[in-house]
């Protein structure tokens, strides 16, 4: 079961296909990242998150004190609690491997694992989408945009993949 394969995920040389490709080794890198989040989150207690999140922001601050970015990372961890940092753990390292097992699945022309990635990235796209409604963030905008080009890049490589398996069937 599910040992069907695709036939070529991004294996043809069509600017399409190569975009596909190269979003779908983004989307696994940063699942990998992810991982890596959430193993720091449930090592590390969030007083030790705001010591690390302040030296690393301190040469910004200190060339730059309004830097938008090292302040949003400084307010985030000094606002961290332990539940909260649980909660980010667990929803890093499951959000990481389900992205990391499924991106590996397709590139591997696995054609069960391409419904299954259009189905968990509309799952966090309405979840994304939630949270930009209540607090605006350009960062979650433009990864919400990504996970919706992936999720038609995947839709279109799958259909692709269906009709060539249809067609090399044959008639019945």
């Amino acid at each position: 079961m599910g040992k069907a394969r695709a036939g070529g995920a991004g294996q043809g040389g069509t600017v399409l296909d190569k975009t596909f490709k190269v979003s779908l080794i983004l989307k696994g890198l940063d699942g990998l990242l992810e991982i890596a989040g959430g193993i720091l989150l449930f090592v590390m207690t969030p007083a030790q998150i705001g010591s690390l999140a302040r030296a690393l922001t301190q040469h910004e601050l200190s060339e730059e004190p309004g830097s938008p970015i090292a302040n949003a990372l400084l307010h985030g961890a000094d606002s961290l609690t332990v539940s909260a940092s649980l909660f980010g753990a667990v929803y890093l390292l499951l959000h990481g491997l389900v992205k990391v097992v499924l991106v590996w699945a397709v590139l591997k022309d696995y054609l069960w694992a391409y419904p299954w990635m259009i189905a968990f990235l509309l799952v966090f796209i309405v979840f994304q989408g939630y949270q930009i409604w209540t607090s605006f963030s350009w960062a979650m905008v433009l990864l919400t945009l990504f996970d919706i080009l992936i999720v038609c890049l995947t839709w279109h490589e799958y259909r692709s993949h269906r009709a060539r398996l249809a067609n090399s069937r044959g008639p019945d």
